[in-house]
């Protein structure tokens, strides 16, 4: 029996749920899969502190195990200078050989026991039953029955009342029930079904009733936490569905009571705090500091200082070995520019360009080009989000004069749905899809069943880009920019980026977007500045802007003057199938008709040596094969449904560079970087830093820390294996057809991932980055509870500044040899690496910083 004194009774159900939503995944539908930080509601913490009270409170692995920082230790990848510098500045001199022993061999008891769910095993301890195997597949059929987008053939009776108010409907029009027993029906249909008087009967005590419902919802956090964010964020969905936390609450209580009745009987149990004996315990308390943590810590720290010691060593050694080098004159006007999203993805590809045409500029910018809106495709029934998660569009860009119709697999068509029409369909289509299915696997190629990248808008279609009546609107949109809003962010993009002179003849703005089979991730895989889907829509609506005659007037008043002969194109690249298109070519001079002819030819060529260095990491691939075999072979894994890993999306990020291209240009990353383009020039008081700095951390350090933490812990931070995925109502996917959904991503997407946080490297001077984060609070948050590293390179000292304890201070990496390799295709070429005279195999790892020649 309960021999607990209860001293404070109170329960408020809102405040709990409110509470309870903020440590939710706060993942929406996976058509809008947009990566953040997993472990948000810790983020006004200090990273270490954050992910160990997490640790103890939901039992998630928050750092790379014991073993792997030793294995990593032993093969080089840590530095031993790195560490003991760390274990120095820490615990100091006399500490250092016992805190190296600590590390390197002492034995640790590792395993936690979490907090959460405690109060809940007491089921088994005194009833002998598990609730969760009795309750969670009938909950989640019903919860993806209700939020179902398009898979199921008959609709859920909602009236757009709520989940609830469907269920009632259900039960009082149908002949059988969800519940075996009378009790919980009879329940649900009274007028008094709240949380608290099921929390009577399922728990008893008050004061066990929060750390109940923790328990309760933790136990499928995914399904939860996609109820909490719909709750807020009901346009994710493109069928509508009204669901709030509470009532998925209520239907677990109501489930939970079904069940208990059916076992024991009417009257034959009773509520779980009858056989407590242990005080509620306060799941969210502090966590005590351990030596294991500190350890972990250590760990981590040396982890990722050994490779940000490469890189600024890098970036030094490369400003070193051009200020020996004659200086060359450089090109008042350029071939022609390039402005590529700032994906890491991109990097390489605008490092294959470069070399190829070594008077071209790259350049880059997150991918929504700082037009922001909704797009509505034609004959489409929603609107799609181009800009980045946090902003709300006011506009709308509807897409007009697609003659052609898109194609479609003949054997997806809603007549099949039917008794004689499926039947039909079967010994039909059927066998024709069995032929279609085994032809794929030996030659792949696109369908409209695959996720087309270049699909999303037509090639030839026209947009609705220049509004000339503010009173045309459709839903609250305005339909188009006006001339003065065309200028304003025409003007941003440039001024962000310094270009404000010596444009060259042609230059393109390259999206990007990614086309996979088989893939319910595939909103991952896009560009995450337009809200997980391609920017190719943002590139043509740019590049009209930028050659818009008026807007080019607008510009000229402010001090930006785009030669008559300057022509903007839209371009997009399919990072998985490394193929570009280009749009609007028609609308070139005839001069710059010639001129892209030649451009083609080096994209061509770049993207070439972009999918051979890309294919090191495809077992499936000979990377010494020839650039066309390579290539080849890249595009068909794009397209073939037998292929779980088309790409390996943002695996292995870990660098921001925000500064001129030449301050890394040369410099060899492995495709690690974020490169967003900054001109301390044009920029001397940062006026402009804050706009550039602003997104960095919830769209690239949100990327990074979802793949960190997937990678630690991919079973409940990350999504398991996509290999045993069910699609779930297209809200998102579970590892069976009872499965809890799982965020976060799989593990093909992180294994060859270094989770290492990311760092922000600034070209300016350390007091100008520091006002520049200071200004608003969200930004300055991510650097300084040190979710992300921030380093001010200060372009007159050449000095490295790290920002921690709110200052900025001078850092000076350890000595790091880099060294030269003549190009590309000599690095990766190279199967075997040798790291601190360990042989170590070059697909499964990160390439050292190199200086190409």
């Amino acid at each position: 029996m309960n021999t607990h004194t209860q001293t404070d009774n109170t329960f408020d159900a809102h405040e709990v749920l409110h509470e309870l939503a903020h440590y939710l995944p706060s993942q929406t539908p996976i058509k809008d899969f947009i990566h953040h930080n997993s472990l948000h509601a810790f983020q006004d913490m200090k990273f270490f502190d954050a992910i160990f009270k997490a640790s103890k409170i939901f039992g998630y692995q928050a750092t790379l195990q014991l073993a792997d920082y030793r294995t990593m230790y032993e093969q080089g990848r840590i530095s031993p200078e790195v560490l003991n510098r760390l274990i120095l500045d820490k615990k100091g001199v006399a500490q250092l050989i016992n805190w190296q022993q600590k590390l390197l061999s002492q034995t640790y008891n590792v395993e936690s026991d979490a907090r959460i769910g405690t109060l809940r095993q007491n089921w088994k301890k005194h009833y002998k039953i598990d609730m969760d195997t009795m309750v969670h597949p009938t909950l989640f059929r019903i919860l993806c029955s209700y939020l179902d987008q398009g898979i199921a053939i008959w609709d859920f009776p909602t009236n757009g009342k709520g989940l609830i108010a469907g269920l009632k409907t259900l039960e009082k029009n149908s002949f059988t029930s969800f519940f075996k027993t009378k009790t919980a029906r009879k329940l649900l249909l009274s007028d008094d079904c709240t949380i608290e008087s099921l929390l009577k009967m399922v728990v008893g005590n008050p004061s066990y009733y929060k750390q109940y419902l923790y328990d309760q919802q933790f136990a499928h956090r995914g399904w939860s936490g996609m109820a909490a964010t719909l709750e807020h964020s009901p346009d994710t969905l493109l069928s509508p569905k009204k669901i709030t936390l509470e009532e998925v609450v209520l239907l677990d209580l109501l489930l939970e009571i079904d069940n208990l009745t059916y076992k024991f009987g009417v009257g034959n149990w009773q509520p779980l705090a009858e056989y407590l004996t242990e005080p509620p315990m306060e799941l969210l308390d502090s966590v005590p500091p351990t030596e294991l943590q500190e350890v972990y810590e250590l760990w981590q720290k040396a982890f990722e200082w050994s490779y940000y010691d490469q890189v600024l060593s890098g970036i030094s050694a490369l400003k070193d070995k051009k200020s020996r080098e004659l200086p060359q004159k450089e090109a008042y006007q350029k071939s022609f520019q390039a402005i590529f999203c700032i994906d890491e993805r991109e990097c390489s590809l605008r490092r294959h360009v470069e070399q190829l045409d070594t008077e071209c500029e790259t350049l880059g910018m997150p991918g929504f080009f700082g037009v922001e809106f909704y797009f509505q495709a034609e004959n489409a029934k929603f609107y799609d989000k181009m800009a980045p998660a946090p902003v709300t569009p006011r506009f709308l860009i509807k897409e007009q004069n697609n003659n052609k119709s898109r194609p479609h697999e003949a054997f997806y068509n809603s007549k099949a749905h039917t008794l004689l029409g499926g039947y039909l369909a079967s010994f039909t289509f059927g066998f024709w899809a069995i032929g279609k299915l085994i032809r794929n696997l030996y030659a792949p190629k696109m369908t409209p069943a695959i996720s087309n990248a270049f699909a999303h808008m037509h090639k030839y279609s026209s947009l609705s880009i220049e509004n000339k009546d503010v009173n045309d609107q459709e839903n609250g949109l305005q339909i188009g920019f006006t001339t003065t809003e065309m200028a304003d962010r025409v003007e941003g993009a440039l001024r962000n980026i310094g270009l404000i002179k010596n444009f060259a003849p042609l230059i393109y703005l390259v999206s990007h977007g990614a086309s996979t089979a088989n893939n319910p991730h595939h909103g991952a895989y896009d560009c995450g500045a337009c809200s997980g889907r391609p920017g190719s829509v943002n590139s043509k609506v740019m590049a009209f802007m930028a050659n818009h005659p008026k807007v080019r007037e607008i510009l000229v008043q402010r001090g930006i003057t785009i030669p008559d002969t300057t022509q903007f194109l839209g371009a997009m690249h399919d990072t998985s199938a490394d193929e570009m298109q280009f749009y609007e070519l028609d609308a070139l001079t005839t001069v710059n008709q010639e001129a892209h002819k030649n451009n083609e030819i080096t994209f061509e060529n770049a993207l070439n040596y972009n999918a051979k260095e890309r294919s090191r990491r495809f077992a499936s691939i000979d990377t010494k094969g020839s650039l066309v075999k390579v290539r080849q072979k890249i595009k068909e894994r794009s397209v073939s449904f037998f292929e779980p890993r088309p790409e390996l999306g943002h695996g292995t990020n870990a660098l921001c560079i925000i500064g001129n291209r030449s301050f890394t240009k040369g410099l060899f990353l492995d495709r690690r970087a974020f490169m967003n383009s900054y001109d301390y020039k044009t920029d001397p008081e940062g006026k402009l830093l804050l706009g550039v700095m602003r997104p960095i951390g919830p769209v690239c350090g949100g990327i990074n820390l979802e793949y960190y933490f997937s990678r630690v812990d991919n079973y409940k931070l990350g999504a398991g294996t996509k290999l045993s995925h069910n699609v779930m109502g297209l809200i998102g996917v579970a590892n069976s057809s009872d499965g809890d959904l799982r965020p976060g991503l799989p593990i093909q997407m992180v294994e060859v991932h270094d989770p290492v946080r990311l760092m922000v490297i600034v070209e300016h001077s350390p007091e100008i980055v520091l006002k520049a984060i200071n200004t608003q609070a969200d930004t300055y948050q991510w650097f300084q509870n040190e979710w992300v590293h921030l380093v001010a390179a200060c372009p007159v000292t050449n000095k490295y500044f790290y920002f921690k304890n709110d200052q900025f201070q001078e850092y000076k990496p350890g000595f790091v040899e880099i060294q030269n390799k003549k190009n590309m295709i000599d690095l990766i070429e190279s199967a075997k690496l040798m790291k601190s005279n360990k042989i170590v195999d070059s697909t499964k790892e990160n390439l050292p910083i190199h200086i190409l020649q």
